[in-house]
């Protein structure tokens, strides 16, 4: 692949970058599709920064992803063990949703999406300027740019509940907040919704995107219009969602019958793919942090590079997998759903049995595996896992014939002198005892990568933004706001039945819809993607308490706009206000 690299000294734009001053930026051109020589140069080199900051800056995990899943009720991060992941407290404050202005975790992620929106404005601008002079490649990269700006603004509103309209570099941006932010960004979409390039590839905003981010926003408008009241569903929304879920699910996409498939290696042609951040290019910045940030610190996942691990951090919240329980009853949701869980690691039945066992006589408690064949569970991992083990020189243990032995794993960063398994325990907390680094059930829904040697870098597992599973979810609950029930359950169960790639964990049809069970369907299939605060907020779920979280004020459905860009902007009265509540 050919590896373009791009500096760039940004001037300093007012409100968006006034906050940062001046910042020197080295990206990284994403994949082959952005490279070229000539006219196809500068499309590339306009776009490239902004789609490489969009993923290895606003949907890191410590970033916008982080904020997102742990201000919801299915993820919560305590200090692990008093040593690891409190940094200062962020995390604990945004779960409990008792932030402040300087929250690192809310400051982190309005640096990163203005940051992205500004390059994304000079890019806008630039390619317009060429596509002025009848480059026509440089028309089609200013529609992305234009539908970028539109989708990061959209992450601003959600957010902050406030937009930036900004045209040119040059000019003062104007905020804009309710309806008035709704109107910009719709008008952004419309203008290019049908000008934009139609290919299916999902490394780049195109038609269908477009048409999901439209969906999005008129399924969100109840909320944006007024962010601290009771949502008022319009029909006319629900009508516009259903109008461009429509178009999308007449298109040349397909529900994958292996759920995990979505989220694995050469994901990237997945026919359920609209929008995803490209990691062909394994680069170092091609990250798989959300694959490694909930599993265990423990766990070596790819055994033939010994230096993978997980890191021990967001665990699932007892509430979040009550409603699994809840669903299904007496049956075992890993039997009942194929979303909730797929066993990978084959362990030989005589060996399962754990009685008697533990780290100080189990040195012939082990199966054999070829390093490259070695899979974690995937989905939601609960109890003693099972992986690789090193000897004490660090070397990964071998059978005889050069497979890779596979233990229960070691609790070595929680039990001390008197070793234990690692065991997932249901109960996590803010607590000493359930803060401990095994403490809480984990997500692991994305693969560990078999091109990343090491935690975090080189993945080749493109990070999913938008796909057909959440087009079905809007469309059910567009129909089912609008009143047709009938509708509704339909779109709902031709999701759920889809993921038949394991029969006997098919999840079985619904008989009957409501919005609850249609929230609880939206976590099901949609956990770990950060959508959770955004639905709790719209279906009303955001001021309830779960576990570590108590406070139910309405303002809290908005983040707290960082101190140090209000004081950037205070030269201008009234310009940029705090929200309300902070």
């Amino acid at each position: 692949m050919k590896n373009i690299r791009f500096q760039k000294t940004l001037p300093v734009v007012v409100l968006l970058l006034a906050f940062f001053g001046c910042t020197t930026l080295e990206e990284e051109i994403l994949d082959e599709s952005l490279t070229g020589t000539g006219q196809a140069e500068i499309v590339s080199g306009s776009i490239a920064p902004v789609y490489g900051l969009l993923r290895n800056g606003v949907w890191l995990h410590t970033v916008n992803f982080g904020l997102q899943e742990v201000a919801s009720d299915e993820g919560i991060l305590p200090y692990r063990g008093g040593t690891d992941w409190y940094d200062g407290g962020k995390f604990i404050a945004v779960h409990q949703h008792l932030m402040t202005p300087s929250n690192g975790l809310v400051t982190d992620t309005w640096t990163q999406i203005t940051l992205t929106l500004s390059r994304a404005v000079i890019a806008a601008e630039r390619l317009k300027q060429e596509a002025d002079k009848g480059n026509t490649s440089a028309q089609q990269g200013y529609y992305e740019m234009i539908a970028m700006k539109a989708y990061l603004n959209m992450l601003a509103l959600d957010n902050w509940g406030l937009v930036f309209k900004k045209e040119l570099s040059s000019e003062r941006s104007q905020i804009l907040r309710g309806q008035e932010a709704i109107a910009y960004i719709e008008s952004e979409l419309v203008s290019v919704v049908d000008v934009i390039r139609k290919e299916n590839d999902p490394g780049r905003l195109n038609q269908n995107a477009v048409r999901a981010l439209l969906a999005r926003l008129y399924l969100n408008a109840a909320v944006y219009r007024d962010p601290y009241g009771t949502p008022d569903f319009r029909k006319e929304d629900m009508d516009k969602v259903i109008q461009y879920t429509n178009a999308i699910i007449s298109g040349p996409y397909s529900l994958a019958p292996e759920y995990f498939d979505l989220f694995s290696d050469d994901n990237h042609t997945n026919p359920e793919l609209i929008f995803a951040l490209d990691q062909r290019g394994v680069l170092e910045t091609d990250h798989q942090r959300w694959a490694y940030w909930s599993i265990s610190g423990d766990q070596i996942p790819r055994p033939e590079f010994p230096n993978t691990r997980g890191t021990d951090a967001v665990a699932v919240t007892p509430d979040f997998y009550q409603t699994w329980v809840d669903a299904y009853g007496n049956v075992d949701p890993a039997v009942a759903d194929a979303r909730f869980f797929k066993e990978n690691t084959m362990v030989p039945a005589e060996l399962k049995d754990l009685t008697g066992v533990n780290p100080t006589n189990d040195a012939a408690h082990y199966y054999c595996v070829e390093a490259t064949k070695f899979e974690i569970d995937r989905g939601i991992l609960r109890g003693v896992i099972w992986g690789p083990r090193k000897d004490v020189g660090g070397n990964i243990l071998t059978c005889d014939d050069g497979k890779v032995r596979i233990y229960p794993v070691i609790n070595r960063r929680t039990s001390g002198a008197n070793l234990t398994y690692v065991n997932h325990t249901r109960n996590v907390d803010f607590t000493a005892p359930g803060s401990l680094h095994n403490t809480g059930y984990r997500f692991s829904k994305y693969q560990f990568s078999h091109t990343a040697p090491n935690c975090c870098s080189y993945s080749s597992v493109d990070l999913v933004l938008i796909r057909l599973g959440e087009i079905y979810l809007m469309r059910a609950e567009a129909k089912l706001r609008n009143g047709d029930n009938a509708g509704a359950l339909a779109d709902v169960n031709t999701l759920r039945t889809s993921r038949s790639a394991r029969p006997a964990q098919r999840p079985a049809a619904l008989k009957s819809i409501n919005l609850d069970i249609l929230f609880r369907e939206s976590g099901f299939e949609l956990y770990w993607e950060g959508f959770r605060r955004n639905y709790q907020i719209r279906f009303g779920k955001y001021e309830g308490n779960w576990t570590g979280k108590t406070d139910g004020d309405v303002n809290k459905r908005l983040f707290p706009i960082p101190q140090r860009a209000v004081d950037g902007a205070s030269s201008e009265e009234g310009f940029l206000v705090q929200n309300q509540g902070y």
